[in-house]
């Protein structure tokens, strides 16, 4: 493995936890209500925050609301990023019949089995009746069925669809977004900026027609109407990056990017706090210029941090190591299980005479525990790690 590739892979483990992180503290934010919302009335909000503690920690805010920010765009950059290598190796068809099975099978039975199951727990915080019979006549009245974390494994679904009919209709554009991102290495700024003007083109204006946290759900697919496009343009900014070669762009492990890593990190900092301020200037004043300036703050927060967890990675993470090449095995797995634990755990917790930091970092650490430990155990099954596991470790089993 090149020390980009492990620079990738350990990122991607980090952000899988980061997932697993921001999960697991939602119960405990400041801004929230006091009390649950409704299970089965509109909007529906539990089905973003399921439970609720009495305890908060505004600390969990700050975290959360950086988390959502850059965090599921960095997670399209990196998969975009391989799409190419794939498609090159297997052809369209069979990329597309190993994507169904590795995003589609697993997605369709975490939704149908594990959501209901997690969720269990948050209809019983407002139940007269708690019983299960009870609690799926209710779950079956909702007008729709409540997806959860594996919205991402839709909609990355699509955007491989719609890479492998571009690599299969216009292989030559391909090759072009190849070459446009060729300079990147030597000048990651300008890559930066195109990425941020395409990234704002695509995300302002449905943010200011939908607003930013506005979701569409239907029947088992869900997406937040703001974000698709925004969310297609970081795929693929990271499919040109893998048309040219991650290992010699800007993402080479000798590149400036890697170099300048102080630059991008006093960036990303400066871009989140303005965010964070314009933010709060149009919640308070209202009107449509804040609202266009708050909106293009989080454009700008989301490619800063961005590059400089690249930056950062690139630099000083850019190896290989036994507890990161571990946890790569495990990571898919553990991003697809960790809700179910996410929710019980939180509503264990409800009663306790914990502060929310406490019950927030105990949430976290069972949830690390026990999502490693089931999909360790799911991944003996042969069935299971044709579907979770990683793509050499596949290889090298089936050969």
């Amino acid at each position: 493995m090149s020390r980009s590739s492990a620079a990738l892979n350990n990122l991607r483990v980090c952000a899988v936890v980061s997932v697993l992180a921001f999960h697991s503290v939602l119960a405990y934010l400041d801004y929230l209500p006091p009390t649950p919302f409704a299970f089965d009335h509109p909007p529906y909000r539990w089905t973003a925050f399921p439970m609720l503690d009495a305890q908060r920690f505004i600390g969990f805010d700050l975290f959360c609301g950086f988390q959502d920010v850059y965090l599921m765009s960095l997670m399209f950059f990196l998969s975009g990023v391989f799409v190419w290598p794939s498609i090159a190796r297997k052809g369209e068809a069979a990329f597309l019949q190993g994507r169904f099975l590795r995003l589609c099978i697993p997605a369709g039975l975490v939704v149908l089995v594990l959501m209901p199951l997690a969720h269990y727990a948050t209809y019983r915080v407002g139940a007269v009746d708690r019983g299960i019979e009870t609690f799926f006549n209710h779950w079956l009245a909702l007008p729709f069925w409540p997806s959860g974390p594996p919205w991402f494994l839709w909609q990355l679904f699509v955007l491989n669809i719609a890479a492998a009919a571009l690599c299969n209709v216009a292989p030559g554009w391909c090759k072009r977004l190849g070459q446009m991102s060729a300079a990147a290495g030597a000048n990651p700024g300008r890559f930066f900026w195109v990425l941020l003007a395409c990234s704002a083109l695509a995300y302002v204006p449905l943010a200011l027609v939908f607003g930013p946290l506005r979701w569409f759900e239907y029947g088992i697919f869900a997406f937040q109407l703001s974000r698709p496009l925004h969310y297609a343009v970081y795929f693929f900014a990271g499919f040109a990056i893998g048309v040219y070669g991650f290992e010699r762009g800007l993402l080479s492990a000798e590149g400036l990017l890697m170099r300048r890593w102080p630059v991008w990190l006093v960036a990303a900092v400066v871009g989140f706090g303005l965010w964070i301020g314009l933010t709060a200037y149009w919640l308070q004043e209202g009107g449509l210029v804040p609202e266009i300036a708050a909106h293009y703050a989080f454009t700008l927060s989301c490619a800063s941090s961005c590059f400089a967890f690249f930056a950062l990675f690139l630099r000083f993470a850019a190896r290989r190591t036994p507890l990161f090449d571990k946890a790569a095995e495990n990571a898919y797995g553990m991003y697809l299980v960790h809700y179910v634990f996410v929710v019980w755990l939180q509503y264990a917790l409800l009663g306790a005479a914990l502060p929310a930091i406490a019950k927030g970092l105990f949430v976290f650490a069972g949830v690390l525990a026990l999502s490693w430990t089931a999909t360790s155990a799911l991944r003996r099954a042969p069935i299971a790690w044709r579907v979770i596991g990683t793509e050499p470790e596949i290889l090298r089993r089936v050969g």
